[in-house]
C-alpha cells in the first residue's frame, strides 16, 4: 500500500491535533514528515512509515531519519533586517561544487546562492515586508525543486541591534536637511565586514504606498532610485553634499540608504549582501522647492494629510485605553511592551516625544484597521497628553510593529507607520508649525477605559498564589493545567518534578501554553539547571540574536536567558524567571477572561471562596488544610501541550499518569529547634509569605531555594502593587483666554485654573480628580470685559424700557 504526500500529511494533523507526536514515540508510532522534496509527488512505502523522524525531537531520542540533517536544515545566522542583505551559511547539509543553488523566502521571494570551497551553501536574506519566522526553502538544481528546508527570523529594523545597521552621523540633519539653518555635508558610517567587498555601491530606495487605502489596489513598494556612488571603497564610511532628487526621485519622502557590494552590475537588485541605515525622512534629497520655502512646503503636505485623515475611517474607538500610570504600562506585559524609541532602561532618548521617559506600545495591532496605541510617561509616571504637550501619547494609524497580514498596508511593519502616522508628524510639527492639525487626528488616549488585568503566579516548592488572592501550596508530582479557558481558547499547563530523589517535595520544571490554533510555547528547565530553554511546537528556539521572536498567534520575548515573556493575541501574558535554579511564573489575564477560568490558579472571577473547587464542584472547605488542598490540586484532566523528547519524558510523563498517585509529599513544615537549618531560615524568611520561605528551607532542604521563593512572592506583591486600579477623570483643557496647572487626571490630581489680565474666572479655580471618576467643582471659564459690559448695557436697555412702559401706563 501507497500513501501520497497529501494523505500523509493529513494522517499528520489530525494525530498531532490529538496528541503530540512525542508521545507516538513511547508507542512505536514513529511517523515520517516530509523532509523530502515538498512540491514533488513523493510515495513512501507503508513499511517505512514507522521507522524514523524529522521531528524536532528526534535528535535526543536519536530516531531521526538518515536524510534529517540534509532536507531539515539550520542556518546561520538565523536572523536579519527585515530589509535584507544577510549573508547566511546553510548547516549540517553538503552540496556539489556545480549545484546551482536558490533560497526562497516565505513561498515567493528568491534569492541566488552559491557553494564555497568547503561545499558549503551560502544565500543571501531578501527584502521582505514582514517580520518573524518566515519559512526557507533551499533548491540546489535552480529553482526545479526545493528539496531543504529552514526558517528565517526578519526583523523590524527599530529592534535590530545598531551594529548591524549604516549609521547616518547626526540623523537629525539627515532628516531637517533644507530647513532653516541645516546643511552642509551629510556624513554616514558602517561595519565593513558587513560587506564582504574591497569596493561597494552606495544606493537609495523610496517606499510607498500606492492606491486608495483600504481597497483592493493599496499596496506597499520598495524601489531603487539612484545610486549616490559607485565602486566606492569599503572603507566604512562615506560623506556627500545631497542635491535634490531627479527624474522624479524627489517625490519620494520616506526611503533607506543602502551600501551593497556590486552585483552583476545591477544597481537595483534587492537581493544582495548589504548593509542599510534606518528608514527615515528623506528631506536631504526633496525638490528645490521644499529648500526655499521648507514650512510653506511642509503646510502644504500637512493640509494634505489632514484632508486624506477627514475622508478615511477613523481608528480611534478600537483602539485600547492607555495604563494610567508608568507603573501600570511596565507591568502589564501581556498587552503593553516597551517602545525602543524611548526606553527608560536605556536613557530614555524620546526624540518624538520631549519630555517623556518612557513609552510602551500596545502589543496587538487593532482588529479592524490594524491600528496601534503608543503611551508616554514623565518623570513622575504621569501619562503625557497632546492636550498638554508636544510630547504626549499619540495612536497610530499604522501599527509600528506591523501585524498579519503583513505585506500589505497597513500592515508592513515600520513602513507603514512611517507613511501614516511619522511623515505627517514631521509635515505639521516638525517641518511646521501646525501640530494642531496633527493632534485633530491623533489626539493621546486617557486612561478612562483602561483596566488592570488579574495575575496569579505559581513558584518555589511550588507555592500558588491564584487570581482572586488565595495562597496555598500543592507538591504534586505530575502536568497539571495551571489555567484553562474554554471560551478564549486558552491553556497553561505545568510539569512538576521531585527536587530530589531523597525529598518528597517538588518543583516547577516547564510550562507549555497555546491559544486557539496558534503555535504552542513551551519555556523548561535547561539541562545546565541554569537557565530557561523555549521550544516552538517541540523544536528549540535560539534567542542568541535577537530578544523578540514572533511566532504565529504569540510573540516571544526574552532578554535574557533566565527570563521569558510569551504574549498572545488575547492580551493574556506569561511570565517564566528563574532565580536560584527555581522556575517563577506568572499569568495575567485582561478582565476579558473573568469567569471563564480554570486550574490551579483558580477562577478569576473576584470570589477567592469559589478557587479550588474539586472535580465534583464541591468546594475545599478548609483551604489551610494541606490534604484537602492536595486533592483539589490533584485534580487532572490534561490534553498535553508538552514535549516528551527523552527517555526520563516518554516514560514519566508521556506513558505514565499525569498525577503520580504514589508521590506523597511532606504536607506540613517541621517544626525542630535542633533542625541544623533552623538559625539560617530564622533569618532569611520574614514578613508577608514567610511560610512558603520556611517550607522551602526546612522540607526542600535549600536555603537558596527559600531565599528565590521569599524573592518571587515579594516580586508578586510588587507587581500587584504596580497593578492597582487608579480612578480617571479625564482630561481637561485650559479655558479660552486662562491657564491650566497641573497635567495630572488621576485620583488625587489638582487642576488649579487662571484667567489673563482683564478677564473673570467663573466656575472653578480648583477641581481635584475624585474617587468617584468625576471632577469637583464646575468647568472654569474666563470671562472677556467686553461680554460684561455687554452685559450691563443690555440690562440697563431693558431696565429703561421696562420702566418707560411703566411709566406710560401710570400717566394714562
Amino acid at each position: 500500500m501507497l500513501l501520497s504526500a497529501s494523505v500523509l500529511n493529513l494522517i499528520f494533523n489530525n494525530v498531532f491535533a490529538i496528541v503530540k507526536f512525542n508521545y507516538l514515540i513511547s508507542t512505536n508510532l514513529y511517523f515520517r514528515t516530509p523532509c523530502p522534496p515538498p512540491q514533488a509527488d513523493f510515495r513512501i512505502e507503508i513499511n517505512t512509515l514507522f521507522t524514523c523522524s524529522c521531528e524536532p525531537t528526534c535528535k535526543s531520542l536519536k530516531t531521526c531519519c538518515a536524510d534529517y540533517s540534509e532536507f531539515c536544515v539550520e542556518i546561520s545566522p538565523y536572523s536579519g533586517s527585515i530589509m535584507g542583505g544577510t549573508e547566511f551559511v546553510i548547516l549540517n547539509a553538503t552540496f556539489n561544487n556545480t549545484s546551482n543553488l536558490v533560497c526562497r523566502f516565505h513561498g515567493n521571494a528568491v534569492t541566488e546562492g552559491y557553494v564555497d570551497g568547503d561545499r558549503r551553501g551560502h544565500c543571501v536574506s531578501p527584502l521582505l515586508y514582514r517580520t518573524g519566522l518566515v519559512s526557507v526553502e533551499i533548491s540546489s538544481d535552480n529553482g526545479t525543486t526545493f528539496s531543504r528546508t529552514g526558517t528565517w527570523l526578519s526583523v523590524h529594523t527599530g529592534k535590530l541591534d545598531s551594529k548591524f545597521k549604516a549609521a547616518m552621523v547626526n540623523s537629525t540633519q539627515w532628516q531637517y536637511y533644507g530647513t532653516p539653518n541645516v546643511g552642509g555635508t551629510l556624513n554616514m558610517t558602517w561595519n565593513p565586514s558587513l560587506v564582504r567587498a574591497d569596493k561597494v555601491n552606495i544606493e537609495l530606495w523610496g517606499y510607498r504606498e500606492t492606491g486608495e487605502p483600504y481597497e483592493t489596489d493599496w499596496r506597499a513598494e520598495w524601489k531603487y532610485l539612484y545610486t549616490l556612488a559607485k565602486d566606492h571603497p569599503n572603507t566604512g564610511s562615506f560623506s556627500f553634499v545631497p542635491k535634490p532628487g531627479q527624474n522624479g526621485s524627489s517625490s519620494w519622502e520616506l526611503g533607506s540608504v543602502r551600501v551593497n557590494c556590486k552585483s552583476k552590475g545591477v544597481f537595483s537588485s534587492s537581493h544582495v549582501q548589504a548593509v542599510w541605515t534606518e528608514d527615515h525622512a528623506l528631506a536631504w534629497q526633496l525638490e528645490e522647492k521644499f529648500r526655499q520655502t521648507s514650512s510653506a512646503w511642509a503646510l502644504d503636505k500637512c493640509l494634505a494629510w489632514d484632508k486624506l485623515e477627514e475622508r478615511i475611517p477613523s481608528f480611534i474607538r478600537e483602539l485600547i485605553d492607555c495604563p494610567c500610570t508608568l507603573a501600570q504600562a511596565r507591568a502589564d506585559t501581556g498587552r503593553f511592551h516597551t517602545d525602543y524609541g524611548c526606553d527608560i532602561e536605556k536613557g530614555s532618548v524620546c526624540t518624538y516625544h520631549p519630555g517623556a521617559v518612557h513609552c510602551v506600545r500596545a502589543i496587538q495591532a487593532s482588529p479592524l484597521y490594524g491600528a496601534g496605541q503608543q503611551c508616554c510617561y514623565d518623570s513622575n509616571g504621569t501619562q503625557v497628553l497632546t492636550g498638554d504637550s508636544i510630547g504626549g501619547s499619540t495612536p497610530d494609524r499604522a501599527h509600528d510593529w506591523g501585524s498579519p497580514p503583513y505585506d500589505i498596508p497597513p500592515h508592513v511593519p515600520g513602513q507603514s507607520h512611517w507613511v501614516y502616522d511619522v511623515l505627517s508628524f514631521y509635515y505639521c510639527c516638525l517641518w511646521s508649525d501646525n501640530c494642531q492639525y496633527y493632534f485633530k487626528h491623533r489626539p493621546s488616549s486617557d486612561c478612562r477605559q483602561y483596566k488592570t488585568p488579574s495575575t496569579a503566579v505559581v513558584f518555589g516548592d511550588p507555592h500558588f498564589v491564584t487570581f482572586d488572592g488565595v495562597s496555598y501550596s500543592f507538591n504534586g508530582r505530575g502536568e497539571y493545567n495551571l489555567v484553562t479557558s474554554e471560551s478564549k481558547q486558552l491553556s497553561v499547563q505545568g510539569r512538576t518534578e521531585p527536587v530530589s530523589g531523597t525529598i518528597n517535595a517538588t518543583k516547577l520544571t516547564a510550562v507549555a501554553m497555546k491559544e486557539s490554533y496558534f503555535d504552542i510555547v513551551e519555556v523548561r528547565l535547561a539541562s545546565d539547571q541554569n537557565s530557561l530553554e523555549v521550544l516552538r511546537d517541540g523544536k528549540s528556539l535560539s534567542f542568541s540574536e535577537q530578544s523578540w521572536i514572533d511566532l504565529n498567534g504569540v510573540s516571544v520575548f526574552s532578554p535574557s536567558p533566565t527570563n521569558v515573556t510569551a504574549m498572545f493575541r488575547s492580551g493574556a501574558g506569561v511570565e517564566v524567571r528563574l532565580r536560584e535554579g527555581i522556575m517563577t511564573t506568572t499569568v495575567l489575564l485582561p478582565e476579558s477572561f473573568k469567569s471563564t477560568t480554570l486550574g490551579l490558579l483558580g477562577r478569576m472571577n473576584g470570589d477567592p471562596a469559589d478557587d479550588l473547587t474539586l472535580n465534583n464542584g464541591q468546594v475545599v472547605q478548609n483551604q489551610s488544610n494541606p490534604e484537602e488542598v492536595f486533592s483539589f490540586g490533584a485534580i487532572t484532566q490534561l490534553s498535553s501541550l508538552f514535549t516528551y523528547d527523552t527517555k526520563y519524558l516518554l516514560d514519566t510523563y508521556a506513558s505514565g499518569p499525569k498525577h503520580h498517585v504514589g508521590f506523597i509529599p511532606v504536607f506540613s513544615i517541621p517544626e525542630n529547634p535542633n533542625d541544623p537549618l533552623a538559625n539560617e531560615t530564622s533569618k532569611i524568611c520574614s514578613g508577608e509569605g514567610s511560610q512558603f520561605c520556611r517550607y522551602d528551607i526546612l522540607v526542600g532542604r535549600s536555603p537558596s531555594m527559600g531565599n528565590a521563593s521569599r524573592a518571587s512572592f515579594q516580586s508578586h506583591i510588587s507587581l500587584m502593587k504596580a497593578l492597582a486600579p487608579v480612578a480617571a477623570c479625564g482630561y481637561v483643557a485650559a479655558p479660552a483666554n486662562g491657564e491650566k496647572l497641573g497635567v495630572s487626571y488621576v485620583q488625587g490630581a489638582k487642576l488649579t485654573f487662571s484667567c489673563n489680565d482683564g478677564y473673570t474666572l467663573q466656575g472653578s479655580q480648583d477641581r481635584v480628580c475624585q474617587e468617584n471618576g468625576q471632577w469637583s467643582g464646575e468647568m472654569a471659564q474666563c470671562v472677556g470685559p467686553s461680554i460684561v459690559l455687554i452685559l450691563i448695557i443690555t440690562m440697563a436697555v431693558l431696565y429703561c424700557k421696562r420702566q418707560s412702559r411703566y411709566d406710560n401706563v401710570t400717566l394714562s
